[in-house]
């Protein structure tokens, strides 16, 4: 893969775990401004539902960032005692990956879509149209989805060996023990 796309593509990921945290501090000062309004008597309409919106966008935003740093949970054990069968398993696991998040990042944008077009709002007392936070949850599952095509695609075509392919190799060598 030339170094170009890499890079773009890493950006793309590192772009998605930035926002991610930006969401989370986002969310922090909107708690903090909760109990801040509380302890004065205010009342900040619609808080409980912006920081739900937060967490929910840091969650779908950190997806492809948290799959290219080895973060998702993987069943380390299976694969690395497939021994010669385990580039095999990594790429049908990328594989059904690939199609799962693509499926989820086509209909998480189709339900973005027809947010806006029925003119959805939330139900709380922020009435936010929906389609605003939903943002958040479509670019996240396509940037999932474009994370696990290219590592379908290098896990197919490369020696690469998956996601956290260092740690998994790690395991696998036997650690001399002094008495």
């Amino acid at each position: 893969m030339p170094r170009l796309v890499r890079r773009v593509l890493d950006g793309l990921y590192l772009a998605g775990g930035v926002a991610a945290a930006a969401c989370l501090v986002a969310l922090l000062a909107t708690i903090a401004a909760q109990m801040l309004a509380r302890w004065t008597g205010e009342v900040v309409a619609g808080s409980p539902d912006y920081a739900g919106y937060f967490m929910a966008a840091a969650s779908f935003l950190a997806l492809a960032y948290a799959l290219n740093a080895g973060a998702h949970v993987r069943v380390r054990l299976l694969l690395s005692g497939l021994g010669r069968h385990r580039r095999m398993a990594e790429i049908w696991c990328h594989g059904v990956g690939t199609v799962l998040a693509a499926h989820f990042a086509w209909y998480a944008v189709k339900a973005n879509i027809w947010s806006n077009r029925l003119n959805d709002v939330s139900q709380g007392q922020d009435a936010t149209p929906l389609w605003i936070p939903q943002l958040a949850m479509s670019a996240g599952t396509l940037i999932l989805a474009v994370a696990f095509a290219d590592q379908f695609v290098r896990v197919l075509l490369t020696d690469h060996e998956g996601v956290g392919e260092a740690e998994l190799a790690d395991e696998t060598v036997p650690v001399d023990r002094e008495p």
